[in-house]
């Protein structure tokens, strides 16, 4: 195997040295875009040598006015085939599809055309086809709530290798982030799901179960992970990789060692003492985000039984009671966006599926 070397590097020398000249050579005029976006861990800088067993190779992809795509998308890609090299930094540009599965791998082959990995697209493809939404029509307030991070963060990230079109400049700033008062509806029914279960660590490790307290303690410790994303307004990726986002968060270097121990805590009371410690760090937080008056940072007991709790539904209030949106506060008070009810890949991976959730949103 050659030297691996990160898809978003890899991806961006292809297009410097092999696909950008032969554009030039065979489409001098052609305006466009071309960058690393949509699935893949490299697009998120989390590919290592593992990840070049599928779904990775040297590719791009290239955007095209409307017009320019009915007229050159089949040419360019014919082009290509005839035009690329068998390899690039030792690794093979031709891709066949993995056998049962909706992914590509690397086939070296050492003649005939490239079975190439460019895409040639439009920027209403991706929005129509990807996230099945009008890229020209304003997004509305249902919109965000029913398109998964895991999309949103593919759409918005990877890298921009050359802006000839603009369109993926565009799609960027459309997509960048949740507006205003659609974040402070996620982050109140964020802390609600957290007020939901915080003090059944405690009482589940009182009647002895301690695996149920275990089980509670994985799920607040996901949900305080989730809390930070929004937080630091970032999109939250899917599972395989839900844990390495995190740790690039700024809060990490503080409660990742802290839900660590709680996951790792062999008694509720040495689990809730971490959760504890947790919940204090995220007080303060959202108090540092300035978005309501200060909140108290200490846990205390849940009324008056003996479990410690940050008494998360008071965060889910005073967030709440500064939203004025009109749209917003019409919306179920507590149920959120997609990812906080739906945790099927199937369902979030398939826009077809994902826009039918809109109706828990109507009237």
């Amino acid at each position: 195997m050659p030297a691996f070397i990160p898809g978003l590097e890899l991806c961006g020398l292809f297009y410097d040295e092999i696909v950008a000249p032969i554009l030039v050579e065979d489409f001098p005029d052609l305006v466009y875009d071309a960058g690393l976006f949509g699935p893949g861990s490299e697009v998120q800088g989390f590919d290592t040598a593992q990840s070049t067993d599928h779904g990775w190779s040297p590719r791009v992809t290239l955007i095209l006015r409307d017009e320019d795509h009915a007229s050159y998308a089949d040419a360019i890609k014919e082009r290509l085939r005839h035009r690329l090299p068998y390899q690039f930094r030792g690794y093979s540009t031709n891709v066949e599809q993995v056998p049962n599965e909706p992914s590509i791998w690397m086939k070296p082959i050492d003649s005939g055309p490239v079975n190439h990995a460019i895409a040639v697209m439009t920027v209403r493809d991706i929005a129509r086809n990807y996230l099945g939404v009008d890229f020209d029509a304003p997004l509305t307030v249902v919109d965000w709530l029913t398109l998964p991070e895991q999309r949103l963060r593919e759409v918005t990230g990877g890298r921009i290798y050359h802006s000839g079109l603009g369109d993926l400049d565009a799609m960027r700033r459309k997509f960048t982030y949740y507006p205003h008062e659609v974040w402070l509806y996620l982050l109140a029914c964020q802390w609600m799901r957290i007020n939901q279960e915080e003090p059944f660590v405690g009482r589940t490790g009182d009647v002895g179960d301690e695996l149920g307290s275990q089980v509670l303690a994985g799920r607040l410790v996901h949900d305080v992970m989730k809390l930070c994303f929004l937080i630091e307004k970032q999109y939250a990726p899917y599972p395989k990789w839900f844990g390495t986002g995190f740790s690039r968060l700024q809060c990490a270097a503080q409660i990742g060692p802290l839900v660590q121990q709680a996951l790792l805590a062999a008694t509720w009371r040495e689990r809730e003492k971490y959760l504890s410690a947790v919940y204090e760090h995220i007080a303060a937080m959202h108090n540092a985000l300035g978005i309501t008056e200060p909140l108290p940072t200490t846990v205390t007991k849940f009324y008056e039984r003996p479990y410690l709790v940050i008494h998360a539904n008071r965060f889910y209030e005073a967030i709440y009671a500064v939203i004025t949106d009109e749209d917003v506060i019409r919306l179920p008070k507590t149920i959120g966006g997609i990812d906080q009810y739906v945790n099927s890949t199937d369902i979030r991976s398939n826009s077809a599926i994902y826009r039918k959730f809109r109706v828990l949103y109507e009237d």
